[in-house]
This record gives structure tokens, sequence and C-alpha cells, in this order.
């Protein structure tokens, strides 16, 4: 099933005072990062956190009324699902959502504060997908895909409408790609009213299924591995959003989870915004100068979405600071005589390093029983920081084993 332009506009009408308009403002400690005039589109401000209202709103107006008494059901790792719950919950339409076992727990909740009957099955989207289909089938309860879905598709594209309407004379615009719904909507939106506007797709490199429906011409399975990104961990990208998305997508590019962490940490920072990882991989290419065509150009980045475990948040940040060289952690043998540890230390505080853990480690240390090996993580300013420490603690004659990336 096609979806056009005036499918899309269509969809804009129908949504109209039921999901957020949501600001675009410029971002001036973004563009001074990244060396582009950032404006975020800021999606996870809408009231499940996600711009996957705009498409489950749509969908559900346009079903048959029978339907909507009977209800409908969908697979979803989270966002999705959110926003078919709380539209399904104000139209009155009975909403069940199958999601994945490894599905955050934060979503799993409030599917349920929503109202949605929530279901556990498959080890991910594709198996969970699988299981909601058959369900179905068996209930009569309609199958709404969350992102190939005609109705999905062009309630997403009304982000893109958007985005022209605030910022007019936009050059590019970053998206993420999980089952490619969302970059496929933009893409037809933006290119059909001004085909010179870039757009650009963005997937994280250990759940690459776009690019591998490049490669291969069609959509096909993928093996996947956990991602940050958990909201883009589709296995296969949907075939109505592949054939749209691939006739207007400029280009496609990849990042890992240092990059996705380090995104994180910085609009946590500088915009005070709190996204999930899926929602930060467009700042990510920016932060690694993968664009360089765009210095100095206007840049939409979509925040799709900021639901994120508070557990997960930690750890992201964690990652993010240590990606930024602000946390990192080595080994080395200190003595274990009265004064060897805070010699140690005194050395790190001289250089400005603050210690943010240590642990001793006497049942395996060295031979020298005098000795004593501790595993030791310092606050730093940066990695240049980092090995002046370094380099501090091998002139006094201690032995460092550090990460790889700082060597």
């Amino acid at each position: 099933m096609s979806v056009t332009i005036g499918d899309i506009e269509a969809a804009a009408e129908r949504i109209k005072g039921s999901v957020q308009r949501t600001p675009c403002p410029a971002s001036e400690p973004l563009s001074l990062a990244t060396g582009c005039q950032i404006y975020c589109k800021l999606e996870h401000l809408q009231r499940t956190g996600s711009f996957k209202e705009r498409g489950a709103r749509n969908a559900l107006v346009r079903l048959p009324d029978d339907q909507k008494k009977k209800g409908v059901i969908t697979a979803s790792a989270g966002n999705h699902a959110l926003g078919l719950s709380y539209h399904g919950s104000l139209l009155k339409i009975p909403v069940t959502v199958v999601m994945p076992k490894v599905a955050p727990l934060t979503k799993i909740t409030n599917c349920r504060n929503l109202g949605a009957n929530v279901l556990l099955e498959g080890g991910n989207i594709e198996e969970a997908k699988q299981f909601a289909l058959k369900l179905g089938e068996e209930k009569g309860w309609y199958y709404i895909n969350g992102y190939d879905h005609p109705d999905i598709i062009a309630g997403q594209g009304t982000m893109g409408l958007e985005i022209l309407e605030q910022v007019p004379d936009v050059e590019a615009i970053i998206v993420p790609i999980g089952g490619a719904g969302l970059i496929a909507g933009i893409a037809l939106a933006v290119k059909t009213r001004k085909p010179n506007v870039q757009i650009i797709g963005v997937e994280p490199t250990r759940a690459a299924s776009y690019a591998a429906a490049v490669q291969n011409g069609k959509p096909v399975l993928i093996q996947m591995q956990p991602t940050l990104a958990d909201g883009l961990a589709v296995p296969k990208v949907g075939d109505n959003a592949f054939e749209i998305a691939r006739k207007y997508v400029d280009k496609v590019l990849a990042v890992g989870e240092r990059d996705i962490a380090l995104a994180v940490l910085r609009l946590v920072e500088l915009e005070k915004a709190v996204v999930e990882g899926a929602g930060a991989t467009p700042l990510a290419v920016c932060l690694r100068h993968m664009v360089p065509e765009l210095k100095g150009k206007k840049v939409v980045l979509p925040l799709c979405g900021g639901n994120i475990d508070t557990n997960i948040l930690g750890r992201v940040i964690d990652r993010g600071l240590a990606a930024d060289g602000r946390l990192c952690r080595f080994s080395t043998v200190i003595s274990d005589r009265p004064g060897g540890l805070s010699h140690f230390t005194a050395l790190l505080a001289e250089e400005g390093a603050s210690v943010h853990d240590i642990e001793h480690d006497r049942a395996f240390a060295s031979e020298d029983i005098n000795t004593v090996t501790v595993h030791c993580v310092i606050e730093t300013r940066d990695v240049e920081h980092i090995r002046r420490v370094r380099d501090r603690l091998q002139r006094e004659g201690f032995q460092i084993s550090f990460p790889q990336w700082v060597l």
C-alpha cells in the first residue's frame, strides 16, 4: 500500500488538537559543539514521551466502528505501545500490546497504567510480532504495525510538515531509523515540498537493518546485538516504509554505543533534555563530525523519544562520561605498606584528578607480599587530562594498565 503527501496532509488535520505540535527551537550550545546550526524537534515532550503518538492516533481514528469495538493489537518495544495505549484509552478502543521480554520496565509499567493489556513474549520485536499476529487473528483484533502500516507512516510524516513550517529554510534533517516508518514519512513529506532538503538516516551499528535492506535491495532479517538505542532495535525494516524511504533518503549512517552514550550526556548537559538512546542518535552523528558537508547549515534533529529507565540513564551517563574522557578506569600496583595508598592518591590529586572509586586486589596481586593491585576509577576533565595523569604515574615508577583508546 502506498502513502502520498495527501495522506500525510489529511493525517495532520486528523490528529490536530489531539497530538502536540512540539517546538523546534534553535540550540546555541549544540550548534557550538557540532559546527552546524542545530534545531531540535522536541518530540520527547509528547504526552507519552515520543513521536509515535502521531501515527497511533491517525491509525486508530481511521478504524471502522465495528473494529474499534473489538480492539487492536500490536507488538512494540515501547513507544508505539505507549502511543497506542494512550490514544486507545482516549478513544475507548481496547488495546493489547505484546512487548519483547527485554522491553524497558518504565515502558511496560506506563502502558499498563494507560489501561492496555500488556503481554511479554519473545526475545526481540520480531518474535513479539509473530506472537501478536497469531493472537490477533484468533481474537479478531486488528494488528497495527508500529512502523509499516500506511496510516502509521502518514501520521509520522506530519512531523516533516511541522518542521518545514517551523524552520522554513532547513537544509537537512537527520532522522533515526528503526523500522523506517518515521524516516519514510518525514522524507516523503519534506522531499515533496522541498526536494533540496537533505534527509539523512542514522541507525545503531548493532542493529543496522536499514543498511542491510539497502545492500540486499529489500528488507531482510538481521542478527542484532543489544544497543543503547533500544527503540531502534528492529531486526527487519518495514516493506512499505523501505519502498518509500529508498526513493527519498539521501544517505544512511551508523553510530556506535560510545557515540550514543556521549550524545545522551550532551543532551542532558547542554539542552537539559532527558532523551533515550534512539532519540540521541542524530546528535551522535553531528558530534562525531560524520556529516562535514553540513557544517554551518541549518540542521533539524528530531529528539524522537524520552522514555528511558532511570537505572539505564545512570549507566548511559557513566558510559558517556567515559567516552568523554571524564571517567577513566585503570589498574596498577602500589606499595601495601603504610603510606603507599596516600602517596598514590596524592599524585592523582596533584594532577587534578579525583578518585571516584578504588578497589584493592590482594589475593591476585604480584608475588611481592608488600604490594597490592588497585583498580581505580578517576574523574578527569578530558582524554588529554587522562594522558597527563598516566604520564605522571609512569614517571613515578608505576606500571599502569590503561584502556587501549587512551594510549
